[in-house]
């Protein structure tokens, strides 16, 4: 079975570290390189996060750091879900694998995609700003991307803002950039990770995984995107599941427009399910995941890290 490739940027962050985990870890997917970038917590804390995870996956994919604030706003992040360092809870094992710092991780996504023999697949699960970047600076790349594939937006109510879903506000510029970029675009909005939900009994049986099972129930007691009792939002998680199992989303091809007008609604997703704009679609948008096969899904996925 030929693999996809796939270029991450992420913002670990709690959600993100299962993410990276169930990307590591599938056998339908290869990992070509990492780019860590600020978001749920600064640049600092998520290059240190991601050197953790991928010591304790014993994974060594290529790793870049991405960018340390977004193009126009100000930085914003949510230390208040993930805890200060971004992955409160477990105490991981000194780092042995280390971010790459004499580029850029726009640089770095050039030379993946343009050098592979395949499309290559960008995943944001983070703000978009190196997404972004890479699209504007290189536009000779677009050919050989497949698609990319986001966590982000809202179908309604934000998480960040009255409108705003937190990883298209960090950076609402770039997020239009990407989405005006003409390249395939699949998203997972904020209403679909709260149907994903992992309740305790998975959190238990995730935590027989071994010693990575242990690290991710940690940090499930940690998190602070829903409740531990009642059930945790997944939302990152998402981006990998569209790829490898997209039969269990309700897709919609449709219209997404970022507002960046400095307003109420800075940062907020119109994703134009009536047709309101009358504008040529440009994303296929997850309304709905089968909440059943996305844990059963979850749980094998997981398993594979013993």
């Amino acid at each position: 079975m030929n693999k996809k490739s796939i270029i991450i940027s992420t913002d670990p962050g709690i959600d993100d570290a299962v993410a990276l985990a169930l990307a590591l870890f599938s056998e339908e997917l290869e990992v070509k390189l990492i780019c860590p970038t600020f978001g749920n917590v600064g640049l600092a804390y998520t290059k240190a996060n991601t050197e953790k995870l991928l010591t304790l996956y014993q994974k060594k994919p290529r790793v870049v750091l991405g960018s340390q604030t977004p193009l126009v706003r100000e930085r914003i992040d949510a230390s208040e879900i993930h805890g200060a360092s971004g992955m409160d809870g477990y105490d991981f094992p000194e780092p042995r694998i280390f971010a790459e710092t004499a580029q850029t991780a726009v640089a770095a996504m050039h030379e993946v995609v343009s050098q592979a023999a395949e499309q290559t697949i960008l995943v944001g699960i983070g703000p978009l700003t190196d997404i972004a970047l890479f699209l504007h600076l290189y536009p000779q790349d677009l050919p050989k991307i497949e698609r990319i594939v986001v966590m982000g937006g809202s179908l309604g109510r934000g998480n960040s803002g009255v409108l705003s879903e937190f990883n298209f506000a960090a950076d609402p510029e770039a997020a239009k950039m990407v989405f005006d970029s003409g390249v395939p675009i699949q998203v997972a909005p904020l209403e679909v990770g709260d149907q994903a939900k992992i309740m305790p009994a998975t959190s238990e049986k995730i935590k027989g995984f071994g010693e990575i099972g242990e690290m991710i129930y940690r940090l499930f007691t940690h998190y602070r995107s829903g409740s531990f009792l009642e059930g945790l939002s997944m939302y990152d998680a998402l981006a990998i599941a569209l790829i490898v199992k997209p039969e269990i989303f309700s897709l919609v091809v449709t219209r997404v427009e970022i507002e960046t007008v400095a307003s109420l609604t800075y940062g907020a997703s119109l994703i134009d399910l009536e047709n309101f704009l009358g504008l040529p679609a440009n994303a296929e948008v997850a309304i709905n995941v089968d909440a059943n096969q996305f844990e059963e899904w979850f749980i094998d996925s997981l398993a594979k890290t013993v």
